[in-house]
């Protein structure tokens, strides 16, 4: 036996049933309650108020998945959301079209109804136990129309008819979704009883589309907003363990200068700037450059500016403890429409890298004039020692070990002055290594 989705029509129906009807229909009462079940109505039980329904509809037997249903409306993220005006209009627009006082945005949670848009009812929620809109749920294409209340067997005893605010007509268009939930309803109300025209139907049911159409583009965007968050919350993982400072720098024609993003990498190699003042403001950080590299940074950076070269830069800066320390800058500027350039670029210390690089010149020096010179010196006086005509054989051989042994030192030293002078022009290039062009 199917039982309609109305627990008073199931109340009158099980008044004038034989004792075995009234335990199945008090059965059936028991799982609408749970809200178990919501099923169409058994052909022999026939209410008086079906034919505003369409029979085509209520024949198919649909069971509407009750957890489903609100899983969906949860993934909209709109109950308890601020007032929009979109939907504040639209609920106008309803008023104004069937000329009645009130007209509501309802949607219908598991024991509430709350309203997203509301014009002229002083309530922002009703108990669901209330609810007239959920009955909307078991004819989702049409409007429900109750025509005068107080002679419908459904909703008379209903304390929102009986009591504030003394509902004698209603009008409801479904809100529902691609996947056939109804979330809610777009309805009219009135405080006494009226008629609803076909046409005035027909503008309910496009208005209810058209919010639909607007819940859904606010869903799809909060999904993008969401997405976007996440991604930006990885990206500022990465820039933050990232060595340096990652940033976004803008200079706008009149000169003026801010970081849209700048990592927090910044405050590993500026710990005394503060990382918001500076964000607002990037003229600070050329407060701690040397005041040796200060001019030669900003004409640099106003090269790049105007030629739109990459700015790329070794400059000395004052450090916390007063002490002189290297630092690097390359980034690739872009020129928007406006005359205003972008860089996208990074921020590093390469003082270890300077001091690798300097001890590296010092052991060249040591090679190329303290160690070769007193072996270009053993060579020298090998050559001199041949150009005479010594007699002993013995003394001879000596010199030719010597020349020998001081040659092969020669090799090996400027062997070693090749390696060093390779490994100081590859960290060199390393430190000065430029953004490619695309």
């Amino acid at each position: 036996m199917n039982i309609i989705g109305n627990i008073d029509y199931i109340s009158v129906i099980t008044s004038n049933s034989t004792p075995t009807e009234k335990v199945i229909l008090n059965f059936y009462k028991f799982l609408f309650r749970k809200r178990i079940i919501f099923a169409p109505l058994d052909p022999r039980l026939k209410n008086p108020l079906q034919d505003q329904f369409s029979d085509s509809e209520n024949d198919k037997q649909i069971v509407m998945n009750e957890s489903l249903r609100l899983q969906e409306l949860e993934s909209f993220k709109i109950l308890d959301s601020a007032p929009e005006a979109e939907f504040d209009e639209l609920v106008e627009i309803a008023s104004a079209i069937c000329d009645t006082p009130i007209s509501l945005l309802s949607l219908i949670g598991e024991k509430r109804q709350w309203f997203k848009a509301n014009h002229g009812l002083e309530v922002t929620e009703i108990s669901r136990e209330h609810s007239i809109c959920q009955h909307t749920m078991h004819n989702p294409k049409e409007v429900l129309v109750i025509e005068d209340s107080l002679i419908d067997k459904r909703f008379k005893s209903n304390p929102l008819v009986v009591g504030s605010p003394h509902i004698r007509f209603y009008a409801g268009a479904p809100l529902e979704t691609a996947t056939g939930n109804i979330l809610g309803t777009l309805c009219i109300i009135d405080n006494k009883p009226r008629k609803i025209t076909e046409t005035q139907k027909a503008a309910l049911m496009l208005l209810a589309k058209k919010i639909m159409n607007h819940l859904e583009t606010r869903k799809l965007l909060l999904e993008q907003e969401n997405m976007i968050e996440g991604n930006a919350a990885r990206l500022n993982k990465l820039t933050n363990h990232a060595p340096g400072a990652i940033f976004q720098l803008e200079m706008t024609k009149e000169g003026k200068m801010y970081f849209p993003f700048l990592s927090k990498g910044f405050n590993d190699i500026h710990p005394g700037i503060d990382l918001h003042k500076v964000r607002k403001n990037a003229a600070i950080a050329f407060d701690v450059v040397h005041p040796d590299d200060l001019e030669m940074l900003q004409a640099s950076l106003m090269e790049s500016y105007t030629n739109g070269s990459i700015w790329n830069k070794e400059y000395k800066v004052i450090s916390e403890d007063g002490k002189p320390a290297w630092h690097w800058v390359i980034a690739k500027p872009e020129k928007m429409e406006n005359g205003t350039v972008v860089w996208y670029g990074n921020f590093q210390n390469i003082t270890e890298r300077k001091e690798y690089v300097n001890t590296l010149e010092q052991i060249l020096f040591d090679i190329s004039h303290v160690m070769r010179k007193p072996v270009a010196n053993m060579l020298g006086l090998t050559s001199t020692i041949d150009d005479y005509d010594l007699d002993s054989e013995t003394l001879k051989k000596h010199v030719s070990k010597i020349k020998a042994v001081s040659e092969e030192m020669d090799r090996y030293i400027r062997k070693l002055n090749e390696v060093y002078s390779q490994r100081k022009s590859m960290i060199k290039s390393e430190i000065s290594a430029g953004l490619q062009e695309d």
